[in-house]
């Protein structure tokens, strides 16, 4: 089992769903985990349920769309704890499937502005101190809808895909620092964001007719690729998207 001792990580949107599997499995694996959340109370929940396990958090609020509140939550939280030698971008919003006609301005740049420019501002806040040691591990998330397999899902498709090219860029940017690039591109996740979903009939044949596993995947199961990847264990593994969806898109 991959285990992440003696490091610290970060994990932005750590405040529910997937984030929030994220940031318990790695303190369960031995990491100090900084939570990162632009709701107070979430962060500090998560963190409530790692202490309660014996593991070390830090609640860290931000809204990752804003450079001024990452820099400075991301300084402060790394004092109490330590450089950050693991960062897991994680934040984003969820999108329904709207035609692109009916798409509105303002949800295009919400969502580019939390998946996309959050993931940038994220990463260049702990890139630095990474850059410096000559060591890091960044593990981006993108979804299988970045391989447009869905139709109107387009501008969440948009921001995912973004964030592939991303990866494949940094990996090869950051490489000469030994910093490792990945993504992990989850399938259907059962989480809060998307239990709307389960009462959509529709939705719920479409997903046993096209996932052969026939269900969606727990948070957890995302977050055991993520360790992997956040791991020494994975110490070649670079520039490489990673997708757990139960065989929906092969």
């Amino acid at each position: 089992m991959p285990t992440l001792d003696d490091k610290v990580v970060l994990v932005t949107g750590a405040g529910s769903g997937i984030g929030r599997a994220h940031a318990e499995l790695m303190a369960a694996r031995g990491a100090r985990v900084i939570v990162n959340d632009w709701v107070s109370a979430s962060a500090e929940e998560t963190v409530a349920r790692i202490e309660a396990q014996g593991g070390v958090a830090r609640v860290c609020v931000a809204d990752v769309s804003d450079g001024a509140a990452v820099r400075s939550a991301f300084a402060q939280a790394q004092d109490a704890l330590g450089a950050v030698d693991v960062l897991v971008n994680n934040a984003g919003i969820a999108s329904g499937l709207v035609a692109l006609e009916d798409v509105d301005a303002d949800s295009i740049d919400r969502m580019f502005a939390i998946t996309v420019k959050g993931t940038m501002l994220c990463t260049q806040a702990v890139l630095p101190g990474m850059k410096a040691r000559r060591s890091g591990s960044i593990v981006n998330t993108a979804s299988i809808m970045a391989f447009g397999s869905h139709a109107r899902g387009s501008v969440y498709a948009a921001a995912k895909g973004a964030i592939v090219s991303l990866t494949k860029t940094w990996a090869r940017e950051f490489a000469p620092w030994n910093i490792r690039v990945n993504t992990v591109a989850p399938g259907r996740v059962s989480t809060a964001m998307t239990a709307h979903l389960s009462a959509n009939a529709a939705y719920e044949e479409d997903m046993r007719r096209r996932v052969p596993l026939g269900r969606r995947a727990d948070p957890e199961e995302i977050a055991t690729v993520v360790a992997f990847l956040a791991s020494d264990e994975a110490s070649y593994v670079t520039g490489q998207v990673i997708s757990p969806n139960g065989g929906e898109v092969l």
